[in-house]
């Protein structure tokens, strides 16, 4: 089915269609929020809410532009409203810690975060957050330039030229990596 016609059904009140959009969706959406945040229960939540809100406002979406690059920019500025109230924790936190440090080894939190485990994810994750955004969204979204400036809030230019340094940047990890794994294979570590 065209998703033209799932949008137009969803604004209608067809809970079928709205559900079949969410599976279309919900994985390259809660990959964004997990690049943005890097902790699943963090992406899964933003994920959610970001559905909650593509909903709520699915009355007003235009259906002469397409959904992806719309619903993916409603999940970034969750995940970046996240960020925000972490790092707002975080100096909270911070400021108690310099105040009463032994406190904050009374408890141990004990969950840990889990990592992609391809080297090439790996790589990518060695970049800057702009770098791995701009990375994920064209090539392991597979969206258009545009689509990702559209998703992102920026020029389509500025896409480019971002996509460009961060590509040359991933090139120049990918091949230091190289260079070390074979001179450590060659002389030993």
């Amino acid at each position: 089915m065209i998703e033209a016609d799932l949008i137009l059904r969803s604004q209608q009140g067809d809970p079928d269609a709205w559900e079949e959009l969410v599976r279309t969706h919900q994985e390259p959406v809660f990959r964004l929020a997990y690049l943005f945040l890097g902790d699943p229960d963090d992406a899964e939540d933003a994920a959610q809410e970001t559905f909650i809100r593509a909903y709520q406002s699915l009355a007003r979406f235009d259906l002469s532009r397409p959904f992806r690059p719309w619903v993916m920019s409603i999940v970034a500025n969750q995940a970046r409203n996240r960020l925000r109230s972490l790092k707002r924790y975080l100096s909270a936190a911070q400021r108690f810690f310099q105040t009463d440090p032994q406190s904050m080894f009374s408890t141990s939190n004990g969950a840990e975060t889990r990592l992609d485990s391809t080297a090439l994810w790996q790589t990518v994750k060695r970049l800057s957050l702009t770098d791995q955004q701009m990375i994920y969204l064209r090539y392991f979204l597979d969206m258009s330039e545009s689509e990702t400036a559209q998703a992102l809030g920026i020029p389509a230019g500025t896409v480019k030229s971002r996509l460009h340094r961060a590509l040359n940047r991933l090139r120049g990890l990918i091949s230091t990596d190289f260079l070390e794994e074979n001179e450590e294979a060659v002389h030993g570590p």
